[in-house]
């Protein structure tokens, strides 16, 4: 039941912790994953993460670029865009405030 809870509570907000990992400059797929694992969220598996990249590269937030490796396959790199980073900060904002209300709640209880 647990993991099914973390599965649900994630579905509403990796889009915005995959443009997260990607503020401090360019990174691959495995790269994001791991980052997001060592964060503490858990394995992101392939099957989930690719088509989140897929969705904010087709909505203009990201940027991707297919690089051959000298060893290897190839790697796509993804950056955001403007309209990434503005959509990151806005979507920040109102994730914050909706976690606020719901850490206020789960506080105060039954009371209003």
């Amino acid at each position: 039941m647990a993991a099914d809870r973390r599965s649900s509570w994630l579905k509403g907000v990796l889009d915005l912790l995959v443009l997260s990992c990607l503020t401090d400059g360019e990174s691959y797929g495995y790269e994001i994953a791991k980052a997001l694992a060592e964060a503490g969220l858990g394995e992101i598996k392939g099957g989930t993460l690719y088509p989140v990249l897929n969705r904010l590269e087709e909505a203009g937030l990201v940027e991707a670029e297919f690089r051959a490796a000298e060893r290897g396959p190839g790697r796509r790199y993804y950056r955001l865009t403007d309209a990434g980073r503005t959509h990151l900060a806005a979507e920040s904002e109102a994730w914050t405030r909706f976690h606020r209300a719901v850490g206020s709640k789960l506080h105060t209880g039954g009371t209003t």
